[in-house]
């Protein structure tokens, strides 16, 4: 087998869980709101799922560093996955939705950073780009979100589960064709873990870059909202979507060209500055599809910040503990980002509408920028590797 051919089948499971990824981030708000949730209390449920990614994401990390493999930890995740949603999306009340919610996204949170993970290091192998490996997520996401919804906004979005199920049974199939990660190393102990606590440009990083990512999971939440607002149906949301993840797409495939010219923070930073431009021009949106316009910049923002945030932090986490590691990095970037990106977002929405929660995300991505240039300029924050 080729090292192409070899690929396939994590470049499909990307692609698959990513689609499904999609499902969820882009209907989920209003499938609740279908269920007669109020913005608020949308917010709760959206938070439950990065409040249990915290617990999850670690969790799984480490037991796939300790028994050095990620294809059996994503194969009893992609199973909880398919299970869990079948539950979950039986549930009518505010209490049994987080309830069971927090059950469905302990096995659904780990899946996309394991697969990242995974990709990371058979890049490594192979002496491959990372990011070219990365697109198939971004264009499994970019699919779904303009296929279902189309399909959503002739059907009804009470019927997600199903798009959701296909996608996560593709997810499962493909899992069994993986080549998993071989690590040559002293096995793991939970001791080990204090490695990642003790090293203090990783975690300085983290808190930093929350500034940032809580602006970025906020949007997550609350942009298909906003397009309601503004006047936009089921359809526009797929749309934005679509142009969105598409030029992130773009930005990872063509990551093998532009990004080893500059240290990673370099690019942080970069795309902090166009995530402050980008919220504070959505603050104005009198429009959906001045929102939809402008979503081009979710690839400049996102697509540029994730990868170049991915990569500083696999430099400055041990190779023992690279699961481990890189679970920590998407519970902060995804999970403690989530939770209060989804309260604070549901709250600011309900109370001032969507215009006035973007212009906060704004001032919050500004104070991001500001503090990780700061940080760029420190000593440990020119640090290159601690791997060994």
């Amino acid at each position: 087998m080729s090292k192409t051919e070899s690929l396939i089948p994590l470049k499909m499971l990307l692609f698959s869980f990513h689609a499904t990824n999609t499902i969820i981030l882009s209907y989920l708000p209003l499938y609740l709101k279908y269920k007669g949730l109020e913005g608020t209390e949308i917010g709760y449920v959206l938070a439950i799922g990065p409040l249990a990614s915290i617990f999850a994401q670690p969790f799984w990390g480490y037991l796939s560093d300790k028994y050095k493999t990620v294809k059996r930890i994503l194969l009893i995740c992609i199973v909880g996955l398919l299970i869990g949603s079948v539950l979950f999306f039986q549930m009518n009340t505010l209490v049994t939705i987080l309830l069971m919610g927090a059950i469905f996204y302990f096995f659904v949170t780990p899946i996309g950073a394991l697969g990242d993970s995974l990709a990371q290091r058979r890049a490594d192998d192979l002496g491959a780009s990372f990011g070219s490996i990365r697109t198939w997520g971004s264009i499994g996401f970019a699919t779904s979100s303009l296929l279902i919804g189309a399909i959503l906004n002739k059907a009804g979005v009470q019927y997600m589960i199903w798009p959701y199920l296909f996608f996560g049974i593709i997810a499962l199939f493909v899992t069994f064709r993986l080549k998993d990660v071989k690590v040559e190393s002293k096995p793991v102990h939970i001791k080990d873990v204090g490695k990642l606590i003790k090293n203090k440009p990783f975690l300085i990083f983290l808190v930093l870059m929350l500034f940032i990512t809580i602006s970025h999971r906020a949007n997550d939440s609350f942009m298909g909202l906003y397009i309601e607002q503004l006047g936009g149906n089921d359809f526009l949301v797929g749309l934005a979507w679509f142009v969105g993840v598409a030029s992130e797409a773009a930005v990872f495939f063509l990551a093998g060209y532009w990004f080893k010219k500059f240290h990673p923070l370099f690019f942080v930073i970069i795309a902090g500055v166009l995530y402050s431009i980008r919220w504070f021009i959505y603050a104005l949106a009198d429009d959906p599809m001045y929102v939809i316009a402008l979503q081009f910049l979710h690839g400049l923002t996102f697509g540029v910040f994730y990868l170049a945030a991915f990569d500083y932090v696999s430099r400055l986490i041990p190779k023992l503990l690279q699961s481990t590691g890189h679970l920590v990095f998407f519970a902060t970037f995804f999970g403690i980002s989530g939770i209060i990106g989804s309260l604070m977002g549901g709250a600011l929405i309900d109370s001032f509408g969507g215009g006035r929660l973007y212009f906060f995300m704004g001032c919050l991505a500004v104070a991001g920028t500001i503090l990780l240039s700061i940080y760029h300029a420190l000593p440990f924050g020119k640090k290159v590797s601690e791997q060994g």
